[in-house]
């Protein structure tokens, strides 16, 4: 259902812009379960795309990993990626650079009835870990850990699986505690699971105040450089559709069957979080913050993460000027 859907919103953005040889074609992944999918809808129902000087080619990818091969081959323009592993392409000579996607980055859940309220009631527990080892939530979650003087890497039990299953996990107590993504997160605050710490609240008790955006689209430079009029444009256009899709409940109520779910406060909760993830300020303080985070992730991981490079490469941002 979700593909044809998608597919659906493919051919409503292929005929309401129309196929003109003049219009520069931007081949977008768009993961099944994303919310790009949501933005991708709203553009297309709320017009914004009626004076594009861009066609949009969406191309429905499994998952992120898909994005990332999709885009290296080349069979898809931009993707929504994080610029860790921008910067750590760009050390191995790829020309990618990120633009400003989503700043929501998940939390850590637990039951609501559950005695663990701190990272030192974590130890000794079951602990789920969306994304698998390597997640960056996860190394953050340690490095605050570290900086409490507490090895979560050692004093809990990890269990890294897919999102949706770490859910049901926590659901029948097979885990005590969850670090995932903000969508599952807000599937379970839904239900009535607790939140002792949100992505932004591990960043800002490891020192920093800014608000740094954790996910963002990325393209190759080159290409943002030959098209830089369609792809301004394009970034504008789904700025709308997010704001749309938040101060307008019409706009809303459009996408609902994009959410996967028919309960009214899941949907509710799933719009919350989508909404608090806009990114409102991107420029010199974010961008050393981010700096700054991309050195602790680089300490904690032995390359593993960020690359062999000890800091984020020149060029990982996309700035217009």
């Amino acid at each position: 259902m979700r593909h044809r859907l998608i597919g659906l919103i493919c051919l409503g953005l292929l005929s309401s812009i129309g196929i003109c040889a003049d219009k520069t074609i931007i081949r977008i992944g768009v993961m099944a379960s994303g919310t790009l999918s949501w933005e991708l809808a709203a553009m297309h129902n709320e017009g914004l795309l009626d004076n594009a000087n861009f066609q949009l080619e969406p191309v429905t990818l499994a998952n992120q990993q898909a994005g990332k091969v999709a885009l290296q081959a080349g069979s898809v323009d931009i993707i929504i990626s994080d610029w860790i592993w921008t910067s750590s392409m760009r050390a191995e000579g790829r020309d990618y650079s990120f633009y400003p996607y989503s700043s929501s980055a998940g939390g850590l859940i637990v039951a609501a009835n559950s005695s663990i309220n701190t990272l030192a009631d974590l130890q000794g527990q079951k602990l789920g870990i969306a994304g698998g080892e390597l997640d960056k939530n996860w190394y953050l979650l340690q490095a605050l850990a570290f900086k409490q003087g507490i090895n979560l890497n050692q004093s809990v039990e990890r269990s890294f699986a897919a999102p949706p299953l770490l859910n049901q996990q926590l659901a029948s107590q097979r885990i005590d505690a969850l670090l995932t993504y903000w969508q599952f997160a807000a599937r379970l605050s839904a239900q009535g699971y607790r939140q002792i710490l949100s992505g932004e609240d591990i960043i800002q008790q490891l020192g920093f105040n800014e608000s740094v955006p954790s996910l963002g689209y990325v393209f190759k430079q080159s290409w943002a450089a030959q098209h830089t009029s369609a792809l301004q444009q394009f970034l504008t256009a789904t700025q709308a559709a997010k704001l749309k899709l938040c101060d307008a409940d019409q706009a809303w109520q459009k996408v609902l069957k994009l959410t996967e779910t028919d309960d009214a406060h899941t949907q509710q909760q799933l719009r919350n979080h989508y909404c608090q993830g806009i990114v409102k300020q991107w420029g010199t303080a974010q961008q050393k913050a981010a700096e700054g985070i991309y050195l602790i992730l680089h300490q904690l991981d032995d390359s593993k993460l960020t690359g062999k490079s000890s800091q984020l490469q020149p060029g990982t941002f996309w700035s217009f000027n």
